[in-house]
């Protein structure tokens, strides 16, 4: 036996253990649930029976297709999603960035302090704070005490079903929400009209979209703020003497150094925001009026509520695409341009 297959060999049984456990716990799981999505299991017995029905790719084209509540109710989740990850993303990437520079400033006292208080909401249970959340959101609570004071009427947030693009539409006298156009009312893709689709994340979704990004900042913060203490000190003194203000240093040094963490912070904030649930479950249950419902929440209401096994799990696969779909449109939006570069590589 040749030294290049004994380190071959070597090298698999090493690896082996973790090839098992993945398969195991990972791979394993993966298949059964691809099986059961393909049928109609309620749940009882064991789904790999021969008297579960097997309906095919039945679970899906009802989430796109047919016309029903299966296809309403998934679209509703898909557009309340995809306003929470359109604001909550790009807001906790603004504050997890200033918070870093902020924390990484020379001139600031008390680093530490502060660093530990950023970052605490990160580590504190997210069912704590959304029990937190409902007292000061609620009716008598602070928020709403807070905007008495300066005299506004604040909503009844939890109960308030309105999309905030219908609201400011009719603020500035462009639409009345009570009696939109027919033009928006009449028809529009997946089931829903085109004045669902452009309603805006509600009152209600707005709150948790503000309790998501206070918490999740202060993970970001720690990974901005490793990548910049790596920036070598020297190139912003480079800068400085070639009469670089703040902001230019920060635009044409900083930020291009930085790509790759904001990257990964992008990445991890596209997968999470699309995964939402333990909030949705522990401050709305969806309500109201379906507004604060997401795909991950639908998803565990079809399988574990109305024991529809197949299509709670149909939902599950097709927001896994979604993600890989959108995780690769924004690597390709983010990739390296540099035409020296790539002819290097190439």
């Amino acid at each position: 036996m040749s030294a290049a297959v004994r380190e071959n060999i070597a090298g698999w049984l090493f690896v082996a253990p973790v090839v098992v456990i993945l398969g195991l716990f990972m791979l394993l799981p993966i298949l059964m649930a691809m099986w059961v999505s393909l049928t109609d299991w309620n749940g009882q017995g064991s789904p790999f029976r021969s008297g579960v029905p097997f309906v095919g790719t039945e679970n899906y084209t009802r989430l796109f297709t047919e016309d029903g509540l299966a296809r309403q109710d998934f679209m509703t989740s898909v557009r309340n999603n995809f306003y929470y990850v359109a604001i909550v993303v790009p807001a906790q990437t603004v504050l997890a960035l200033g918070l870093a520079l902020i924390v990484n400033s020379r001139m600031l006292k008390g680093k530490t302090f502060f660093r530990a208080a950023f970052f605490f909401p990160s580590v504190t249970s997210s069912v704590a704070i959304s029990v937190v959340f409902l007292f000061i959101f609620a009716n008598s609570g602070a928020a709403t005490s807070l905007l008495k004071v300066f005299g506004i009427d604040g909503p009844q947030w939890f109960s308030d079903s309105r999309g905030v693009l219908h609201l400011l539409l009719g603020g500035l006298g462009l639409v009345d929400p009570a009696d939109p156009p027919a033009a928006l009312t009449d028809g529009g893709p997946f089931g829903l009209s085109w004045w669902e689709w452009l309603s805006g994340p509600s009152v209600a979704m707005c709150t948790i979209i503000m309790l998501v990004v206070w918490t999740t900042s202060g993970t970001f913060m720690l990974m901005f703020l490793a990548a910049l203490q790596d920036i070598p000190v020297t190139l912003e003194e480079a800068g400085m003497l070639d009469g670089a203000g703040r902001w230019q240093r920060f635009r044409h040094i900083t930020l291009p150094l930085l790509k790759p963490t904001l990257f990964l912070v992008l990445t991890l904030g596209l997968i999470a925001t699309w995964q939402v649930f333990d909030q949705v479950y522990v401050m709305s249950q969806g309500n109201p009026a379906k507004t604060t419902l997401t795909p991950a929440f639908l998803s565990y209401q079809t399988a574990f509520r109305s024991f529809e096994y197949g299509s709670g799990t149909a939902i599950s696969f097709v927001l896994f695409a979604i993600i890989v779909v959108l995780a690769l449109v924004q690597r390709w939006i983010m990739r390296d341009r540099d035409p020296a570069r790539r002819t290097r590589r190439s």
